[in-house]
């Protein structure tokens, strides 16, 4: 069967020669690939479950004892074989060299003892290079754990699918399988390399009886994020959780909105515009309203949000910034440097303490900032708290 896919990434198996050989009405059979994989699955780890396991390490076991016993067998013919290739090279010796007749006999008697010695102990090497696998006593006890060591590997985000691949291949040497779509099933078997097999069936579902549907984590992410994002922005976060939708495809702009109608999801209001005279205390506003807001870049506002120099919060952990601006915030924002005041190298020099020691004060709001947006001298400026011990002041 050949591997097509539906819906953009949905694999399908199909045995489609009768129709594109021989001019046929319709495929042969088809099933759907995620069904039938889960099936196969399942059976490759029922098979490398502990349990199983333990019974294949017991097997070892047998097998290694049945190879001493046969290998006995091989060895005592081999022994008997030299015994008698011996004996007939002491009568040839032992033969008087007159009596030439009976020297021939003596002669062929004893070439006929050692070609059945060589053939002895060819039969004995070919018997000690069929030895079965030993397992040490370490190897013994991952044997004892390892389907569940291999489901985990198997399932991990770091396994590629090149090497899921090259297991299965290690231990399923082919998948036969027949669907029945009148009675709603497909039957087949696994055949194992070694030569076992072990069957499988499966039901076909039935249209409307499995509805393709977004997983409900993922609804209720678009739910928390609709409420102050677009839908381009709501497509760029699932987009970096590597979320896809139902039919495994990447959310882009135009799905989000259509999840959104699907589920009766609201979508935010207009972007309330932020004015710099604007004397609100509680406004939340994205990344790229904030920097209007406040007359600086966009790496600017996220420098200061890891600086902790501004306010912001995210929806969900990883998703977008809201940063608040308010009085305070625009206040903090000044074309010149206030006279006293001086740079974050000089403040953290004159107080003898790291700049990130004075980043951190300025977080917890220890230490007045703000930000020279304009000159040679932009960036943060800090105002030198007067040591405590002063007595008399200027």
């Amino acid at each position: 069967m050949q591997v097509g896919y539906a819906a953009g990434s949905r694999p399908r198996y199909l045995c489609s020669r009768a129709l594109q050989l021989y001019g046929a009405g319709s495929r042969c059979q088809s099933i759907s690939g995620r069904l039938l994989e889960a099936v196969v699955l399942d059976a490759v780890f029922a098979v490398l479950e502990p349990a199983a396991m333990a019974a294949t390490a017991q097997a070892l076991t047998e097998a290694e004892a049945n190879h001493r016993r046969r290998l006995r067998v091989f060895e005592t013919a081999a022994e008997r074989a030299f015994f008698e290739a011996e004996r007939a090279r002491r009568q040839f010796d032992a033969c008087e060299p007159e009596n030439r007749l009976v020297a021939r006999s003596l002669e062929r008697a004893w070439e006929e003892r050692l070609a059945s010695q060589r053939h002895a102990e060819a039969e004995l090497a070919a018997q000690r290079s069929k030895r079965p696998a030993t397992l040490t006593a370490e190897e013994a006890d991952w044997l004892s754990r390892a389907g569940a060591d291999l489901r985990t590997v198997f399932d991990a985000g770091t396994t590629t699918v090149r090497e899921r691949k090259q297991l299965l291949r290690a231990v399923i040497g082919e998948v036969v399988i027949t669907v029945d779509p009148p009675a709603g099933v497909a039957k087949g078997h696994i055949a194992w390399e070694g030569g076992a097999t072990t069957g499988i069936e499966m039901v076909l579902p039935r249209r409307g009886d499995q509805a393709i549907r977004t997983d409900e984590e993922t609804i209720e992410l678009v739910r928390r994020l609709a409420e102050h994002y677009d839908d381009a922005t709501i497509a760029r976060h699932l987009a970096r959780q590597n979320r896809a939708t139902a039919t495994g495809l990447a959310f882009t702009k135009d799905r989000v909105a259509h999840l959104r109608r699907t589920r009766a999801i609201p979508g935010p209001g207009a972007p309330e515009a932020v004015s710099p005279n604007r004397d609100d205390s509680d406004n939340m506003v994205g990344i790229t309203q904030a920097q209007a807001a406040l007359g600086v870049s966009r790496a600017t506002v996220h420098r200061w949000l890891a600086e902790g120099f501004i306010a912001g919060e995210q929806d969900v952990p990883g998703g977008p910034w809201r940063v608040r601006v308010d009085a305070d915030m625009r206040a903090r924002v000044v074309p010149e440097i206030p006279e006293g005041w001086v740079g974050l190298a000089d403040a953290a020099k004159t107080m003898g303490i790291a700049r990130q020691t004075v980043l951190d004060r300025v977080r917890r709001g220890e230490i007045e900032a703000v930000h020279v947006n304009r000159g040679r001298r932009s960036g943060l400026a800090i105002r030198i708290p007067r040591p405590a011990n002063v007595l008399f002041a200027d």
